[in-house]
């Protein structure tokens, strides 16, 4: 069940197979399977085996990926870090994951110069720089690789239930954990995500977001276990993302929403260089209503969207049932199982809204070296998301809003998501984000952040009027508006509400009651 071996297996049965695309990089399932074992051969050289913790500090890059299937050849465990990291949180990560080698490029060096002494797992020698040699305190990567042979490395036999990452999650709601997943469930990310996609052998993946964090294995996976072909941007730019699936004759594409807006309204954005698209999947936050009739107007027959957690539990909203369920995020992928609890545990029927709760293939045995957390999120066997839905009398999944995102104002509970889908109707918004702000009389009262569309001529004032004047209840009036150029935002691509609200803090309040 070694995950790794799957090149292996295509190299040998589609050797002249497209593998992945990277800028002027094309290499085969022959070549690209004689790359990654080098790096596994170098890697068992440097004492690097069953266990090993292998952290990465990369952009996209091809190394990157041979990173990733090298270290599960040998059973080692590979820990993706984000390159936005400052030095105090890289240096604290890199400790908690108990790093024995770290692969970074030139442009990190200084940075993992300083933490080296830090580290006491780092092993002599393990410290790889992709682009430059002779660097103090860093070994040659493809010096290292070219020393060593192409076949397959001998290793310990690597079991299912072995670990294959540790994903250190993005953050979005406080400090991060690190999420480990077994090479059983990436093989599961593999075929619940192709049968659920129609991801084929011939099938041509195109992914532009960073591949550091987990929403890059809900299409890597499938793409791999398939051995179709893997097209990998060095980042997402809207005008090169669509000449980029028109000359790769891509199939199947994912994106965040802010992708998802921002190539609807690129200045060569034309459906015919996109005609060759079977999938565009919408996953990392809500896609608002308003956009995904847009998306499905100008491209139909081709949206999915994807509801899930790091931690292992998803839904997906096929392409042919979103005309049918177009506000839903779908249903459990086979052999997963969901029910809605109230607070106190009891299951929900139909059309009440509580916590959406999960369990299935790809749920994560804990979070690493922290028992206490895991028994937090998992209790009896079931993943507890800290997301608020309902069902439908089909059994589909609405997403209202994260627990930790409501806004609790004079006592009523105020979900950001409803303010959020009336705000974007507005034609010269782009992007929203609603948050809480605390408020002296009513708790919190609703404040937004919009960007808006190069035109734009409106007001925050005059917005703000729009915006109140057709809300559903008065406790959904948003106290303040605020025009900004762009989001804060994680590596994958989320908006960071938390940053919003320390941004703005305290709205005007006028009569000092917030609300307007």
């Amino acid at each position: 069940m070694n995950l790794g071996m799957l090149f292996a297996r295509h190299a040998r049965y589609r050797p002249n197979h497209t593998a992945v695309v990277f800028g002027d990089q094309r290499l085969t399932y022959l070549q690209f399977n004689q790359q990654i074992n080098k790096l596994a051969n170098a890697m068992v050289h440097l004492g690097i085996g069953k266990g090993s913790k292998v952290a990465t500090v990369l952009p996209n890059c091809v190394e990157l990926l041979e990173a990733y299937w090298a270290a599960a050849k040998v059973g080692a465990v590979v820990v993706p870090m984000s390159t936005l990291l400052m030095e105090g949180a890289l240096r604290s990560l890199l400790k908690d994951a108990d790093a024995q080698m770290i692969i970074t490029n030139s442009a990190f060096a200084p940075v993992i110069g300083k933490i080296q002494p830090d580290l006491p797992d780092l092993r002599p020698g393990c410290c790889l720089l992709t682009d430059a040699v002779g660097v103090e305190g860093f070994q040659g990567y493809q010096e290292l690789k070219n020393a060593a042979a192409d076949s397959e490395p001998e290793v310990a036999e690597v079991r299912g239930d072995d670990p294959f990452n540790i994903m250190y999650s993005s953050g979005t709601t406080g400090l991060p954990k690190g999420i480990v997943h077994t090479h059983d469930i990436r093989i599961a990310y593999g075929t619940s995500f192709a049968a659920a996609f129609r991801l084929a052998p011939e099938s041509i993946t195109l992914h532009a977001g960073a591949i550091v964090f987990n929403g890059a294995f809900v299409d890597l996976m499938p793409t791999v276990f398939q051995g179709a072909t893997y097209v990998l941007m060095p980042q997402f730019n809207p005008v090169d993302y669509i000449e980029c699936i028109y000359r790769e004759k891509v199939t199947h594409v994912m994106m965040v929403p802010a992708q998802i807006i921002a190539m609807l309204n690129a200045p060569n954005f034309d459906a015919d260089k996109l005609a060759s698209l079977e999938m565009i999947l919408a996953l990392g936050a809500p896609l608002h209503l308003e956009h995904k009739e847009t998306l499905n107007r100008l491209l139909p027959g081709r949206f999915y969207e994807l509801y899930g957690l790091t931690e292992g539990f998803v839904t997906v909203l096929d392409k042919l049932d979103y005309p049918r369920k177009p506000a839903s995020v779908g249903i459990p992928l086979p052999l997963f199982e969901m029910k809605i609890l109230d607070k106190n545990g009891a299951e929900l029927p139909p059309g009440e809204v509580g916590e959406i709760c999960g369990k299935g293939p790809i749920l994560m045995p804990g979070y690493y070296k922290r028992p206490d957390l895991t028994e937090k999120a998992i209790v009896d066997g079931w993943l507890h998301s800290g997301d608020l839905g309902y069902v439908d009398e089909d059994g589909f999944l609405y997403l209202v809003d994260r627990i930790k995102d409501m806004i609790i104002s004079g006592g009523v509970n105020v979900y950001p998501k409803d303010i959020e889908e009336i705000i974007v109707q507005h034609p010269d918004v782009c992007e929203v984000a609603v948050f809480g702000v605390p408020d002296p009389r009513w708790g919190e009262v609703p404040y937004a952040a919009v960007t808006m569309v190069p035109s734009a001529a409106v007001s925050e004032e005059a917005l703000k009027e729009w915006i109140n004047a057709r809300v559903g209840a008065k406790f959904q009036r948003v106290a303040a508006v605020k025009i900004i150029k762009d989001f804060p935002r994680n590596v994958a691509g989320k908006t960071l509400k938390r940053e919003l609200r320390q941004m703005f803090g305290q709205p005007p309040g006028g009569d000092g009651s917030g609300r307007p």
